[in-house]
């Protein structure tokens, strides 16, 4: 076992080789693990400069001189109106998947497209602005732009310009800077020579090189070797970082969430190794405000879609006034994003569970109104309606076109079956006076704190400071007090069967369509949801020219 006195002497040989390899170091890695830059793999003409100083309400200009449309964050009853009696097409979210499909339909589709978002900001959770000391920070956690797919990195490339950043993790374990994804480097930092060469020399025979093996995968193997080392990495890796994550025990985690913390069989000490990799140049609230200037969206900030849209069942006839009692009703509920300059509520390590125990327990509306939910379980709730919705009302209105939502199911149909299972998070920032306080991007505490992980984000943006601002990232259930945002989706056959049973009422709805991380309930990177929105795109493009 290596000790944290030796460790310094090793970190500066063996951390970053793909970023400062010396000759040996070069020798000894595959020719596949080393980053291609991206001026090499997209041009010099693309990359952009370091970002420049931007905020939702001034808008930036791209290279080529495009100017941004303006966003409407404090509407007229009149003009809102007037914009959902035109829309052909209502999208509700103003993140990846509701901009990208709505700049489709605006564009491609000739669609006039109204958007809605209940936040006084465009970008969803990938909106970032600069904080009171100059520092390019993600209010919503950090957002690292990586993908396989040519098409999505050429879209939003008409949009932006990048920033090249290959992305890189390191595990605090027990005062040890360790590289994750955990990998031969992180072998050599913990274990004797002599058994980290023959670990190495293990995983290389059995799984080859370059490969990503899931930890509880490694754990079923009878190996000696790679036994030590999965139990090695399941206690100081796994473990306690994802109970704090996501407030479950070990055995009722999905294995589509265990494959993500995977031992990878090679040096890259990149935590993503996907083809096109970098930060959008002058941060991602330009980029949305770039996607959506385009003069057949009309963009609302501050707008809650449950005091615009209702629906109506096949019992409902032709009724369909505001005094229609059938109707579901969604009460104009703001709730908007707070940011707190100190941590507040949640239990003290982040680990809390919902239901008394039962983490897929549906927790349901007791009498906290807006301000808030009590937890409890279905069992509190009278019978509701399976009945499928049939028509959309939007002001009162009939609406016949077409409807994209991106936020929670749940709420579009005022949780009749309870509130879908997420789990949220709280972020304490802090600015420092020093240039650089991490080693590289982000520190994961995967054996000790009561937060996951700690940002720094002029690693992300490159920016040139004397001083950097760092986030401290606490996960904790979601119970829908105000403030709270549903972050990912927990995922277990319980859940999905609660949330199949929302997504029931609105699959009779024509033009009607679920899209995104909370519509889908389900985790996406940026990049998928990009890709998923673009193919939506493709279906009702080529849907209207098939009329």
């Amino acid at each position: 076992m290596t000790t944290p006195a030796t460790t310094n002497a090793r970190l500066a040989h063996n951390l970053f080789p793909a970023q400062a390899a010396t000759a040996q170091d070069k020798q000894r890695l595959p020719a596949s693990n080393v980053p291609t830059p991206l001026t090499q793999v997209c041009g010099p003409d693309v990359l952009g400069p370091a970002p420049q100083k931007h905020s939702a309400s001034s808008p930036a200009v791209l290279a080529q001189g495009s100017i941004l449309s303006a966003v409407r964050p404090d509407p007229s009853p009149a003009a809102l109106a007037q914009a959902l009696q035109a829309a052909d097409v209502i999208v509700v979210g103003a993140g990846f998947a509701g901009a990208v499909v709505a700049r489709e339909l605006a564009e491609r589709g000739g669609r006039r497209v109204t958007l809605l978002e209940q936040r006084h900001h465009i970008g969803g959770n990938a909106y970032d602005e600069y904080d009171a000391s100059g520092v390019l920070v993600h209010r919503y956690g950090p957002h690292i732009f990586h993908t396989n797919s040519r098409r999505v990195f050429d879209y939003l490339s008409r949009y932006t310009g990048w920033y090249t950043y290959h992305h890189q993790v390191l595990a605090d374990i027990h005062g040890i800077y360790t590289p994750v994804p955990f990998n031969f480097n992180s072998i050599e930092l913990h274990f004797a020579a002599d058994e980290a060469q023959r670990i190495i020399a293990r995983l290389l025979e059995v799984f080859g090189p370059d490969t990503k093996i899931p930890i509880i995968e490694l754990r079923k193997s009878a190996d000696p070797l790679l036994e030590r080392l999965a139990d090695f990495v399941y206690r100081n890796v796994f473990l306690y970082y994802t109970q704090k994550q996501w407030g479950l025990r070990p055995e009722e985690i999905d294995p589509a969430v265990t494959a993500r913390v995977p031992v990878f069989s090679g040096r890259d000490n990149r935590y993503f190794t996907d083809h096109y990799q970098g930060m959008p140049a002058a941060g991602y609230t330009p980029l949305f405000e770039n996607l959506l200037a385009h003069p057949n969206i009309s963009v609302f900030t501050g707008i809650d879609a449950r005091s615009i849209l209702g629906f109506l069942t096949a019992d409902d006839g032709a009724n369909t006034g505001a005094d229609n009692k059938n109707a579901t009703a969604l009460p104009a509920v703001r709730v908007p994003h707070t940011l707190k300059a100190t941590r507040s509520g949640g239990a003290a390590a982040g680990v809390s569970q919902v239901g008394d125990g039962d983490t897929d327990m549906l927790t349901s509306r007791n009498s906290g109104g807006p301000t808030g939910r009590a937890q409890g379980t279905l069992a509190d709730t009278a019978p509701a309606s399976d009945q499928p919705f049939t028509r959309i009302l939007a002001s009162n209105r009939p609406f016949t076109g077409t409807l994209i939502y991106t936020g929670p199911l749940d709420v579009l149909a005022a949780q009749r079956f309870g509130l879908l299972p997420y789990r949220s998070l709280d972020f304490v920032y802090k600015t420092v006076e020093q240039k650089r306080v991490l080693p590289c991007g982000t520190v994961n505490y995967t054996v000790s704190e009561d937060y996951t992980r700690i940002t720094e984000f002029t690693w992300l943006t490159g920016q040139n400071l004397n001083h950097t601002t760092l986030m401290e990232e606490y996960p904790l259930a979601f119970t829908d007090q105000p403030g709270q945002i549903p972050y990912y989706a927990i995922s277990s056959s319980k859940n999905e069967a609660a949330y199949r049973r929302y997504l029931a009422l609105f699959n009779s709805l024509p033009g009607f369509f679920a899209l995104g991380r909370l519509a889908e309930y389900r985790y996406y990177n940026m990049d998928q949801i990009v890709e998923r929105a673009l193919t939506l795109a493709d279906r009702l493009c080529a849907k209207e020219k098939g009329k």
